[in-house]
């Protein structure tokens, strides 16, 4: 083509929408794409047999402008009831992390934000230590440490994390080893936008140097889930999870550094996935669209 209109300039937009299951869904959203003068790049579906919902996530490129694109969607949207949400593919995702004291999963999320790994953009870094700062500062990033001792200074800190939200406009936090428990109160403010990470072990080992209860017992998997954050604690929908193998060779620091390894690499998966648009919630479990 040699028209004005084979050169026109095509934005690139994610879709991703989910509803009640029935008929014609995919014929209706293909369509409205089409009126908008769009391009359908990749998709992925799914019909949940547990819920009834259907989960559909859809990249698009397009002369259309978002308005008009939103427009040719909303009638079909209305029609089935959707819940939906249309962005620019590529937009860096607005991340909030909070982080204690461990600083293996804040450097990875630094460092891969600023290689380009991440859809991300980290204006901030809140801590309840100052362990971090250093390192934080290398990368350019705001840091932030107030204590948390207390249940007065807890809700202040809570209460700084909400302000951060609304003055940065943030769209995901991130808790990168973060060894604070939020208050059912946070949770619910950050529901659906609230990432965890934290060891896995069989059998579980809870409280001071899980690693070294972990040797003590001869554990043979070392692994890590990435879930949301919901008032029940560790017990959120996974977003992802990996897992490996060691043996009895292994000591407790060399544990400590398989583990964190696999904290890191988990919760960025996680965190990329969410910032391209990936994970659906399908209630107490996730849709992740690879």
């Amino acid at each position: 083509m040699t028209s004005a209109a084979a050169h026109e300039h095509l934005n690139h937009w994610v879709l991703t929408l989910s509803c009640i299951d029935s008929p014609g869904i995919v014929h209706a959203i293909s369509g409205a794409i089409v009126a908008a003068r769009g391009n359908i790049t990749e998709s992925q579906q799914f019909a949940s047999l547990d819920t009834g919902r259907f989960f559909m996530r859809v990249q698009i490129e397009s002369p259309a402008k978002r308005d008009e694109l939103e427009a040719e969607l909303r009638p079909v949207t209305e029609r089935w009831s959707m819940a939906w949400d249309l962005d620019e593919v590529g937009r860096p995702l607005r991340t909030l992390v909070l982080a204690s004291t461990a600083g293996h999963c804040v450097n990875d999320l630094l460092f891969r934000q600023r290689a380009g790994q991440l859809q991300i953009e980290i204006p901030l870094v809140l801590s309840n230590h100052g362990t971090l700062r250093d390192l934080v500062d290398f990368y350019g990033v705001p840091f932030e440490a107030s204590a948390v001792t207390s249940p007065e200074s807890k809700a202040a800190f809570e209460a700084r994390v909400l302000e951060a939200v609304d003055t940065h406009a943030i769209e995901l936090i991130v808790l990168a080893r973060y060894m604070q428990i939020l208050s059912p109160e946070l949770c619910e403010a950050l529901a659906g936008r609230c990432i965890n990470i934290h060891h896995s072990f069989l059998p579980g080992f809870k409280g001071a140097n899980p690693y070294r209860q972990a040797h003590g017992r001869g554990v043979k998997l070392i692994g890590a889930t990435a879930h949301f954050v919901t008032s029940d604690l560790d017990e959120g929908p996974i977003i992802e999870q990996n897992v490996v193998r060691v043996d009895h060779s292994r000591s407790v620091s060399e544990l400590v550094a398989i583990g964190q390894d696999e904290e890191s690499r988990t919760l960025s998966q996680a965190v990329k996935w969410f910032a391209e648009r990936r994970v659906l919630l399908d209630g107490a479990r996730t849709i992740i669209f690879r």
